[in-house]
């Protein structure tokens, strides 16, 4: 393995600890915004979105309910993740996608990384209650349920706008990126909506 693994490897560790399939697809729509957010900035597309990719694959097995910032998820993942050879820059986004841990995210990358992921979260939510899924959902209709409080209830706005404010993207853009690029898996999220 270099530095970073292969997709082939990374997915290897994501199903190593994660059986629920919705934490899975919730880690391939965030390395789908990556991905699209490195193309779009003209960074490296594997690096960050395999970091999207592992972001969360030890969640399921140190979930860190208590939110300590050096026990459980994210850090037990980056330890295995150091012992298996992947980069520091990695680990340390990943680290920093958790407020919790009190690293704060400094690069493009981590800022990123922490810009989507709750987004994604919330965009699966506002599809699963449309009859076509996410093929076509508008950022009027997110943000139209970002200030329905009881919706998605668990999901922080304020965090999501500085999220988004922190990659220097206005919010309806940034919903909209990101919803272009998790209709690309569209099918492989499960929000294809039902057939006419």
């Amino acid at each position: 393995m270099s530095d970073i693994p292969s997709r082939e490897e990374a997915l290897a560790i994501v199903h190593e600890f994660t059986g629920n399939e919705n934490l899975r697809r919730h880690m391939y729509a965030v390395e789908a915004a990556m991905r699209a957010y490195a193309r779009k900035y003209g960074e490296d597309e594997d690096r960050w979105g395999l970091t999207g990719l592992l972001h969360d694959f030890d969640y399921e097995r140190w979930p860190n309910q208590e939110r300590h910032p050096t026990q459980g998820h994210p850090s037990a993942g980056s330890a295995v993740l150091e012992e298996r050879g992947v980069s520091e820059d990695v680990r340390r986004a990943i680290v920093s996608h958790a407020e919790y841990t009190g690293v704060e995210p400094e690069t493009r990358m981590e800022r990123s990384l922490r810009a989507v992921d709750e987004l994604t979260g919330f965009l699966v939510a506002c599809s699963l209650v449309r009859p076509h899924g996410i093929m076509d959902l508008e950022p009027k209709s997110v943000k139209k349920k970002m200030k329905d409080r009881s919706f998605a209830a668990a999901v922080d706005r304020d965090a999501m706008r500085e999220a988004a404010e922190a990659i220097d993207e206005e919010m309806s853009d940034h919903i909209r990126f990101v919803i272009g690029a998790m209709r690309e898996i569209a099918g492989e999220l499960g929000l294809e909506g039902k057939p006419a």
